[in-house]
């Protein structure tokens, strides 16, 4: 079997709307307007593109403070410090040790791998700053590969760089469309919302892990 991550909101913090009511507390002042503006910085096609790996920085921030009228300084600062707010999440993490632990018990124990929408600084920083990343027997970061989730082409990619069975490869994310694009190619998947949800999940594949109490 072969268990494949997402990172922002499954295994690193995604807060979009903490960022955007800090840096733009005017724009952003109640919950619905955070969601909104959210919605219209990180939603966008400019962003996917940033995701792609096909805008640099500097053009995302350009475009998108034309296009919302943002004050294109608070913006730089809001993305340039994105990389430090992804801090990873413990349950997930402690979800991660447990299926590393399996490896090192069962010869036969799933394999890890990663399947991410990120920008090339973010993803450079996180390997950089998180030494659990090598736990992963591979994975895939968008703006590597010019493609991104949920577009088919990105999991059949996976498949092939690492010989993923598609009826043994559980995928695991936080958003429903890219869950089901994986079980449109035959993976099994499982919607994110919190690591003992994940782990009773698991438990249907045969993969029993130990969470420590929290």
């Amino acid at each position: 079997m072969n268990v494949v991550f997402d990172f922002g909101a499954v295994l690193f913090t995604w807060r979009p709307t903490e960022l955007l009511r800090r840096h733009f507390p005017q724009r952003a002042a109640s919950e619905p307007q955070a969601e909104n503006l959210a919605q219209a910085v990180f939603g966008h096609a400019d962003w996917h593109q940033f995701d792609r790996g096909v805008l640099s920085i500097d053009t995302v921030v350009t475009r998108t403070a034309a296009r919302l009228d943002l004050d294109p300084g608070a913006l730089t600062g809001l993305v340039e410090s994105i990389a430090d707010h992804l801090v990873p999440m413990q349950g997930s993490l402690a979800l991660l040790a447990q299926l590393r632990a399996l490896r090192q018990r069962q010869a036969d124990a799933p394999k890890l791998y990663f399947l991410s929408n990120m920008p090339a600084p973010y993803a450079r920083a996180l390997v950089q700053r998180h030494a659990f990343l090598q736990w992963f027997d591979g994975g895939i970061f968008s703006s590597d590969v010019s493609l991104i989730k949920p577009e088919p082409e990105v999991y059949a990619l996976l498949e092939r760089r690492y010989a993923l069975a598609p009826a043994r490869t559980i995928f695991i994310d936080d958003h429903a469309a890219n869950v089901k694009a994986a079980q449109a190619r035959g993976w099994h998947g499982i919607q994110f919302e919190s690591a003992p949800q994940v782990q009773a999940q698991l438990l249907r594949y045969g993969l029993a892990l130990l969470l420590p109490d929290r």
